[in-house]
């Protein structure tokens, strides 16, 4: 049995819940977030604590209870605190620059700049200091979302492991090689 499904989900006060026959909708302060829920995958809601349970003991359901509930939990967490990213801009001339609409526009040593339009419930905050690296933050009520924005924009110039140039997530380790030696 999935030691993760079993245990309950603490609700926040400031968090609904609305649980129809085959889908959730969470609703907070910063947002209203809704899943699928699988036909074998029950939510029972008491006191202020949310269980999943499952109806068949299959390997598969096994396997969906445990996901769905960190996926609820989650959800749960975005709409009640949020989640952020941090990416960090090395290189010598590489920029970022935020335009209305929640366009990000990157300057990464192309012969252009990459325009990318950000999805509504993203919001982007750029920090610029003199002598020390650009670094990008977004932030988000679904976290799944905010991964896949996230290692797009840093697909666009991963790092290298030479000089370590490149956008890579705020405290990330690289891998360095060694060059030639003569």
């Amino acid at each position: 049995m999935s030691r993760i499904g079993k245990k309950p989900i603490l609700i926040p006060s400031n968090v609904k819940i609305t649980i129809t026959n085959c889908e959730i909708l969470i609703k907070g302060n910063l947002g209203i977030l809704k899943q699928k829920i699988p036909k074998y995958i029950k939510l029972h809601v008491s006191n202020k604590q949310l269980e999943i349970l499952r109806t068949k003991n299959t390997k598969v359901v096994k396997s969906l209870h445990g996901l769905y509930r960190v996926l609820i939990n989650n959800m749960i967490i975005g709409v009640s605190i949020g989640f952020q990213k941090k990416l960090e801009l090395v290189g010598i001339g590489y920029r970022a620059t935020c335009i209305d609409n929640n366009v990000l526009d990157l300057n990464l040593g192309f012969s252009h700049n990459i325009m990318i339009q950000l999805p509504e419930n993203i919001l982007i905050d750029i920090k610029i200091e003199k002598g020390k690296n650009t670094i990008i933050i977004l932030k988000s009520c679904d976290k799944q979302l905010l991964g896949i924005i996230a290692s797009k924009i840093r697909s666009f110039r991963k790092p290298e492991p030479y000089k370590g140039k490149g956008i890579r997530y705020l405290g990330e380790n690289i891998r360095r090689k060694t060059g030639k030696s003569a």
